[in-house]
């Protein structure tokens, strides 16, 4: 772990609402200059801290207005191996996240579709039909707020 004083910690949050903004603006924003911000953020992502910068799209505007978290149970485990399972539902372009959990489910997946009947067609035609896929849960989102990360 390292070790964040108060300048990283204002750097990570600054970065999290804005991950476009230049060592200079950044720099100037917290009374830093351009090298010295730019050093901080090397050093933030060379320990691993900062793992990447990422486009973050506005599904709805691209026309998918429908988001929802699925729970996967696989129906046959130990006759299909997870890594295939992981690998054919990686294929689908719809499926946004993968996340292998412990509980109910053995995955939860974030999926994208235009509205509910793509949805249902995504599920049905792509998704149970994958190698040990068995019991789902659908939880369609509503609304979605986007929280900062606990920086300290």
């Amino acid at each position: 772990m390292i070790e964040l004083d108060a300048t990283d910690r204002e750097i990570l949050r600054a970065l999290t609402r804005d991950a476009t903004q230049s060592a200079g603006a950044l720099g100037r924003r917290l009374g830093l200059s351009q090298p010295q911000a730019w050093r901080r953020i090397a050093r933030l992502t060379e320990a691993g801290v900062i793992r990447r910068r990422r486009l973050v799209l506005d599904r709805e505007k691209l026309g998918f207005g429908v988001t929802v978290f699925l729970g996967v149970k696989l129906a046959t485990k130990g006759r299909v191996s997870l890594e295939d399972f992981e690998r054919a539902v990686s294929a689908i372009p719809e499926v946004q996240t993968v996340e292998h959990v412990l509980g109910l489910f053995d995955y939860r997946l974030k999926v994208v579709a235009r509205d509910l009947p793509d949805f249902e067609r995504v599920l049905r035609r792509r998704i149970m039909t994958l190698p040990g896929a068995g019991d789902v849960e659908a939880n369609v989102i509503l609304s979605e707020e986007r929280l900062q990360g606990p920086i300290g």
